[in-house]
């Protein structure tokens, strides 16, 4: 917010400068982000009058004036502007000025060969315009020579601020003055106004306010026999440092007010209302937009209403959008005579989904989203009503009120000076160190006004009222801690280490997730970071309050949004996308919320993409075996043994090239084809390949000690024996029940077991398919003979036929 220095030492007293101020602001959370000193723009501008006015000698478009700027002998300047004329006041920028906004110092010069000492300024040259036809003509009762500055509303300095979004009050210039106050010490002096609206009520004027929840206030008043023209030059100025642009006095006053007190107010032309309900009896109503509504806001833009819209009506007919912009068909304009002028209070969430639904941003609709200060809308009224009587020579006829505030905007909250001292430490107190007096709490928070009431001595504790202009964000003890700090000065606090620190280390969970991501991006694969936020569709937990309605349920999974950035990826032309992500995943389990975290991973395409050339310039899908070997070579990093069931549950994946992952006998995850319908839905290519698993119960299986830390074993020096072993096994059973079976006999000394072939097909019984095994043994102690594995090996046979029905081929 823009604020005027000028305007602020109305309102308060301040005896240090403009820099001071905003060295303090700064330090007490209010950035002051620039400083506008308009006292520069015109600094050596004094006001002359044309004595003479004659016409160049060598030029038709330039004149030679004489102008007295109060010194012993008028100065001959030359000007071009068409608007110069004799006996006219007007701004000259003596010798030696320097115009920072057109970067030109006043030097003697030569025009067409005539002398010229000065200038005559326009508003532009002075940065009160962007451009000007002529130069400025000065009114008013007037001396020559004297400064210009004030005359043009040049002698203040403007604060940009910014006020965090807590600090609704701070939208306003009584607000920054109360913190000015109680910053410097200075008198506050609020203004006042006797001037009180009419309290007659009239049947030409009534209210229905349907939504009361988001509109507790309302207040219309009648003002006729306005007479519509522009503002006096303080008015314009004090707007136009604030970056509003003046249009009239009506509405000036209306963002005078908004400037001032925080509170919006909007003026409606009662004769466009009459006209556009087509009755002479006016019910303004405030409720939520319906279906095909369409309204025209002053900026011109026809805009279709949403669902939550909030409206003000005429007889049921949209008028503005409530608290964010005002319609077009009943804008205050030169012909305007008689207005209902509201104030009203609106509720912040309403005010906020209203104006993002339509993409507006306007200085109320900041205000209201915040939250606008609910005790002063009759304060503000009032003076915005004196103002009309003032400058537009209104009179306020008649009144309706509805109001359905709560009956007290204050809160109370205990106090404790043992945690003042607890959250904030010690502070520099001359060359020692010291705690927070009390008497400081308790002038601090008096400046803020704050009422003190103690309730024990021992320990010290306060009951805090805390004013009305900040029930919204004073609400807990730690927020009052916070004021105390803010005031007292953040640079008053010490910065001493704590006494004990301890070396920093990573948790087992989180040096477990390295050691995943690591081993992946080893791999290949690239790490995702995507959103928790996901399209409701197919999500189980739903968000009450989201942001967008595309983003308002939590993931329930990965995989979705892996196959998602792989589909992008690709249409992006950049190519097959291998990666994987590791993130937080929500889902229900007997109606109640869970959360935990997951590990999912996308894999296509050629992986030999640098060989190319091999296969005549055409890419080789990934095998589904090749996608398998990535996920094993991540389980062995891990030492994690992980087993594979064949599995066709989830539908986005080929129900026949789908394997359930299971550590001993815990299912963790699934992986694999993605199904070809979903495939050709996406445009994908022939061979992805996904998986998921999540990561509680394979952390805790690797966090065992014994896999934590590294064992060596000694290589075997002695020659490994290899042997066969074929036979006839029924389609359901698996290679991997087979393996863990001769495992399992063959002990230690069966070190290998690899499936070298499968037949199906002629020969083979119906059902049943041919596997040949090659399994390896090797000691640690010497060189095996056929009597050390004979036995070995008819173990491993007759396990498996006693295990499972197989039939042995040799």
């Amino acid at each position: 917010m823009r604020i005027s220095f000028k305007w602020l030492q109305e309102l308060v007293d301040i005896n240090i400068s403009p820099e001071e101020l905003a060295k303090t602001l700064t330090i007490a959370g209010f950035e002051v982000e620039d400083i506008e000193d308009r006292r520069t723009w015109a600094d050596g501008v004094v006001v002359g009058k044309v004595l003479e006015c004659d016409r160049h000698p060598n030029a038709d478009k330039l004149s030679l004036c004489q102008i007295d700027i109060g010194e012993e002998t008028p100065s001959q300047i030359v000007c071009g502007a068409p608007n110069i004329r004799k006996d006219i006041y007007v701004a000259i920028a003596t010798l030696g000025t320097y115009l920072p906004n057109v970067d030109l110092k006043i030097k003697p010069a030569k025009l067409r060969g005539v002398e010229s000492k000065g200038m005559v300024c326009s508003l532009a040259e002075l940065g009160l315009s962007k451009e000007s036809e002529g130069i400025k003509i000065l009114e008013g009762d007037l001396s020559v020579g004297q400064d210009v500055r004030p005359l043009l509303g040049l002698d203040d300095v403007i604060l940009d601020i910014t006020a965090t979004a807590n600090r609704a009050d701070a939208l306003s210039m009584v607000g920054i003055a109360r913190e000015v106050a109680a910053l410097t010490g200075g008198e506050l002096k609020l203004p006042t106004t006797e001037t009180i609206p009419p309290n007659n009520q009239t049947d030409n004027l009534t209210l229905d306010i349907k939504e009361t929840s988001a509109c507790p206030a309302y207040i219309g008043t009648i003002i006729e026999n306005v007479k519509i023209a522009p503002s006096p030059q303080w008015l314009q100025w004090r707007l136009e440092a604030s970056g509003v642009r003046p249009i009239n006095n009506v509405v000036d006053v209306t963002n005078y007010i908004l400037l001032e007190w925080g509170q919006p107010l909007h003026a409606f032309d009662r004769e466009k209302l009459i006209q556009i309900t087509n009755s002479q009896t006016l019910n303004i109503g405030v409720r939520f937009a319906q279906e095909n509504e369409t309204l025209i806001t002053l900026d011109g833009q026809k805009r279709q209403l949403k669902e939550q819209n909030l409206l003000i009506t005429a007889n049921n007919h949209p008028i503005a959008l409530a608290g964010v912009m005002g319609g077009e068909e009943s804008e205050v304009d030169d012909n305007t005579q008689n207005i209902i002028l509201e104030a009203a209070l609106f509720e912040p969430v309403p005010i906020r989904r209203s104006a993002r639904s339509q993409s507006i941003r306007t200085e109320a609709s900041t205000r209201y989203e915040r939250g606008v200060n609910q005790v002063q809308l009759e304060k503000a009224l009032h003076h915005a009503v004196t103002l009309i009587t003032e400058l537009a020579q209104g009179n306020p006829t008649a009144q309706a009120t509805a109001d359905n505030r709560r009956g007290d905007f204050t809160n109370t909250i205990q106090l404790r000076l043992e945690r003042i001292h607890q959250v904030l430490g010690k502070v520099i107190d001359g060359e020692g160190l010291t705690d927070v007096a009390p008497q400081d709490v308790e002038r601090i928070l008096t400046d803020l006004g704050c009422k003190l009431k103690v309730e024990t001595e021992k320990p010290l504790t306060w009951l805090v009222t805390v004013p009305p202009y900040r029930y919204r964000d004073l609400e807990r003890e730690i927020d009052l801690i916070e004021e105390v700090a803010r005031l007292y000065g953040y640079d008053r606090f010490t910065d001493t280490l704590p006494p004990q620190s301890q070396v920093g280390y990573l948790s087992s969970e989180v040096t477990i997730q390295r050691q995943i991501s690591s081993a992946l991006r080893g791999l290949g694969l690239t790490e995702l970071v995507q959103y928790s936020l996901v399209s409701p569709e197919k999500a189980q937990i739903k968000i009450a309050n989201p942001l967008f309605s595309e983003y308002s349920a939590l993931r329930s999974n990965l995989m979705d949004g892996l196959i998602n950035a792989f589909e992008y990826n690709q249409a992006q032309g950049n190519g097959y996308l291998n990666a994987f992500e590791i993130g937080r995943v929500f889902w229900l389990e007997n109606d109640k919320r869970c959360e935990g975290d997951a590990l999912g991973g996308i894999l296509g395409g050629d992986l030999y993409t640098d060989g190319i050339w091999v296969n005549s310039g055409k890419p080789q899908p990934m095998s589904w075996y090749e996608a398998k070997g990535i996920l094993e070579s991540l389980f062995n990093s891990l030492k994690a043994p992980i087993t594979y069931q064949a599995e066709s549950d989830d539908e986005r994946l080929h129900p026949g090239r789908t394997a359930s992952l299971w550590l001993h006998k815990t299912k963790i995850g699934v992986f694999g084809q993605i199904h070809p319908q979903l495939r050709q839905d996406k445009d994908l290519p022939d061979s992805v390949y996904v998986f998921e698993l999540k990561l509680a119960p394979l952390m805790d299986y690797i966090s065992q000690r014994y896999l934590q830390i590294p064992t060596f074993k000694a290589y075997s020096t002695y020659p490994s024996v290899e042997r066969d072993l074929a036979f006839f096994a029924p389609m359901d059973l698996t290679v991997a029940e087979i393996t863990n079976a001769m495992r399992k006999a063959g002990g230690k000394t069966l070190v290998d077991v690899k499936l070298f072939d499968e037949y199906k097909g002629e020969n083979v019984e119906e059902g049943k398919r041919s596997l040949a095994f090659s399994l390896v043994y090797k000691s640690p102690d010497g060189t095996l003979k056929d009597s050390d594995v004979d036995p070995i090996h008819n173990k491993v046979r007759d396990k498996l036929a006693k295990q499972f029905p197989v039939e042995l081929r040799s």
